[in-house]
């Protein structure tokens, strides 16, 4: 039984989190790490002995608790006990010479050591050669002409950076998008190998070793330790650093951070050396970015805690989702200081209205989706959402009202919640599987990106423009920027529909134009008239609606 439990389901394929990078942020060349030979050859070697070192603790702490065990069931006269063996009804204990022959100790140290590798993710168990040319399995790849396309790696001021986690198989990765808007591109500059299964993502505009802005990522995992990644370094085998430290009590090692998995970060962009995690242990811990350790712990949760928000405007205000079925709102300069408020479930999410500094919304595993007045005792607001649990959350950077949720139905829908009541807008069957994330971009209000777990088609970015009801709702209502991110360049959505209108009817005109031999323009058409067929304007709806795609393959570099 335990072995089939151990067992990983090679067939897994899904994105559990994702976040964005606003634009402008990230370096317009990332630095490469470039490590010599020997320099590999020693992080290899450092790796190897880092696991045997752990694996041998934990063996060295399995025969301690065998032996106490071995000796507990000999004290009470046990005949099932260890190393004892019935014959015949009678207790009788194995020779020495019976134990090696039984084993083969004889012939243990004959063994090939390469057998035994460990099964843990790590460098030190996925590289053996530090030179891949030496690797006798590995073929070609590895000439000194092999081109490189630099345009591609190039970051510009208008992409966005788009990062999820996507977990294949036991594999783990941490996948860098390049996201443009404008030119409708959409690939993979370049990926991060993670230690285990991530389960939170955030990004971080601060870094503590300059006195620059970061362009960072954290990410919560399976561990109880968060990594962070410097996102403007590619290829780099290390975190810039970690939060959080396991304890020894033989090596007298004290504990930092979280005692279990890391379910929930959010970033403090109002003092930015402050950064909330939450966990499985049922704590939230806010960290001291500088020094990279607890500044305080929040110990009042009764259960996970899987949903975390600062306030967009209020930096000391800290809203909570838990397990328990409340939502939880703290004043962090006490660590005991907050309101709290039921639902109808284990919260999974927690977002702030960034137009309404006294509002927040929260879902559900229920399916629900529920809105609070920080100043009221009852929630305004209870919707039912979805048929299953509301496993995503997002609210429109620059749309007042526009509130995108996702589900385990596999449905995203989108409401308005402008009014005192929510409405519903319309409902989008993605064919992703079961949704696990949705987040939206914080320069292009319109824009999601999406994950799920079906194998063949798990990732999406979709602009919901795409819909009718949608630019129907929300088309003429004025867009508003109280998060200060990339302006969107017009005052409406559909405002920017007709902009886009314009450029189609001027492009479809000049295709249906050409140069006769004598010089004079001709039409191709038996009409000069542009074709009625409807154009849909708006930045990346429009594009998406062409007939032509010019969407670019995942490609790593």
């Amino acid at each position: 039984m335990d072995d089939e439990v151990d067992k990983v389901d090679v067939n897994i394929n899904f994105i559990p989190c994702m976040t964005w990078v606003r634009r402008g942020v990230a370096k317009p060349e990332p630095e490469r790490v470039k490590l010599t030979e020997e320099e590999l050859a020693e992080v290899i070697k450092q790796t190897k002995v880092k696991l045997e070192d752990e694996g041998g603790v934990d063996e060295e702490e399995d025969d301690v608790e065998a032996d106490n065990d071995n000796n507990q069931h000999e004290a009470n006269g046990d005949k099932n006990a260890p190393g004892i063996t019935t014959i015949n009804g009678a207790n009788s204990e194995k020779t020495d010479k019976q134990i090696a022959d039984e084993y083969g100790l004889d012939d243990y140290d004959d063994e090939v050591d390469e057998q035994s590798a460990s099964k843990l993710f790590g460098l030190g168990d996925l590289t053996v050669y530090s030179n891949p040319k030496e690797d006798p399995y590995l073929e070609g790849g590895f000439g000194e002409d092999e081109e490189e396309d630099l345009e591609d790696f190039k970051i510009r001021g208008t992409d966005n950076l788009l990062l999820t986690g996507h977990v294949i198989g036991d594999s783990a990765t941490l996948e860098v998008y390049i996201y443009n808007d404008v030119e409708d591109a959409l690939y993979v500059h370049h990926d991060i190998l993670l230690p285990s299964l991530p389960l939170a993502l955030e990004w971080l505009s601060f870094d503590p070793e300059s006195e620059k802005k970061g362009n960072l990522v954290a990410v919560g995992s399976m561990q109880s330790e968060i990594q962070v990644w410097d996102l403007d370094l590619v290829d780099c085998l290390e975190p810039a650093f970690t939060l959080g430290r396991k304890g020894s009590k033989k090596k007298g090692i004290p504990r930092i951070g979280h005692k279990d998995a890391v379910l929930a970060l959010s970033w403090n962009a109002g003092v930015e050396h402050v950064m909330a995690s939450g966990s499985v242990d049922q704590t939230v811990i806010l960290w001291d970015l500088n020094q990279k350790t607890e500044a305080s712990k929040l110990k009042y949760h009764k259960e996970k805690v899987q949903g975390l928000s600062w306030h967009p405007l209020d930096p000391h205000t800290l809203a909570t989702g838990c397990c328990d079925k409340f939502v939880r709102v703290a004043d962090c300069r006490s660590t005991d200081s907050y309101k709290k408020w039921r639902t109808t479930g284990e919260v999974e999410r927690v977002v702030w209205n960034h137009f309404n500094p006294y509002q927040v919304f929260a879902s559900t595993d229920a399916g629900t989706i529920h809105a609070i007045d920080v100043r009221a005792e009852k929630p305004l607001w209870q919707l039912s959402a979805h048929t299953e649990g509301v496993t995503g959350l997002t609210l429109s950077s620059q749309c007042p009202g526009c509130l995108i949720s996702s589900s385990s139905d596999k449905c995203l829908r989108v409401w308005d919640v402008s009014g005192d009541q929510p409405s519903f807008v319309m409902e989008q069957h993605l064919k992703l599987g079961v949704l696990q994330t949705v987040v939206g971009c914080p320069d292009a209000p319109f824009v999601v990106g999406l994950g799920g777990d079906n194998q063949e088609n798990n990732f999406k970015v979709f602009d919901i423009r795409e819909s009718a009801q949608v630019r129907q709702r929300f088309g003429s209502r004025k867009l508003e920027n109280p998060l200060q991110t990339a302006d969107f360049g017009h005052s409406t959505a559909d405002e920017a529909e007709q902009k886009e209108m314009e450029t189609d009817v001027a492009a479809e005109v000049l295709q249906s134009m050409s140069i006769s031999a004598t010089g004079e323009p001709t039409s191709t058409s038996s009409s000069s008239q542009p074709s009625s067929k409807p154009a849909i304007g708006g930045g990346a709806a429009s594009k998406f609606k062409k007939d032509k795609k010019k969407k670019k393959k995942k490609t790593n570099f």
